[in-house]
């Protein structure tokens, strides 16, 4: 079995012990809840997870397809029942992974290669961005955030810098994330 199909199995995983947290972590205060001892939780987190699972279902066999369908449903139960949180936390999430890709694209500019051999982990902040953002243009999701400008601003910046290449996440996630939207996973920058 390949390496990208084994990593998606253990994203279901993490998805599942997420949407089972969520009703605990959208009333809280805390931006990135711990879940035993794996990653933290965080609303963009489990929608970078959810967006690559729900495209690549195919992958999964039929338990691991009914888990995935009643963990995504029922975060989105929880999600329904708590929109003004919702809002809250991803707005609060979207600024503290904003400056992290910011934070990395400044260490690429002044140290180029260093920085650059990590660019396959370092833009999970991207995707996650990309989830959140993604899910504010559904209804009833309303958007009170300067970060989709300030992201047009760096995602400019790093066009300036970019090499187009290959996929950098494992080659079965790909259909998940087709180039013309996802170009800042097809390459990495210079």
């Amino acid at each position: 079995m390949s390496s990208g199909i084994d990593k998606l199995r253990k994203d279901l995983q993490i998805l599942d012990n997420f949407s089972a947290e969520m009703h605990l972590y959208l009333p809280s205060d805390i931006l990135f809840y711990p879940v035993g001892s794996g990653p933290r939780l965080t609303l963009g987190s489990y929608l970078m997870r959810q967006h690559r699972l729900l495209l690549l279902r195919d992958y999964l066999d039929s338990a691991e397809q009914n888990t995935l369908d009643h963990a995504v449903g029922r975060a989105q139960t929880i999600f329904s029942a708590n929109l003004v949180r919702f809002e809250h936390h991803a707005h609060e999430e979207m600024d503290a992974r904003y400056r992290q890709w910011r934070e990395y694209l400044r260490d690429v500019n002044r140290s180029g290669d260093e920085y650059a051999a990590y660019y396959a982990t370092s833009v999970e902040p991207r995707a996650m961005l990309e989830a959140l953002l993604t899910q504010f243009r559904l209804p009833p999701y309303q958007l009170n955030s300067t970060v989709p400008e300030r992201l047009a601003t760096l995602d400019k910046s790093l066009r300036a810098r970019w090499r187009s290449g290959d996929f950098v996440w494992p080659e079965e996630w790909q259909p998940a994330y087709p180039q013309d939207q996802y170009w800042w996973l097809y390459g990495t920058p210079i």
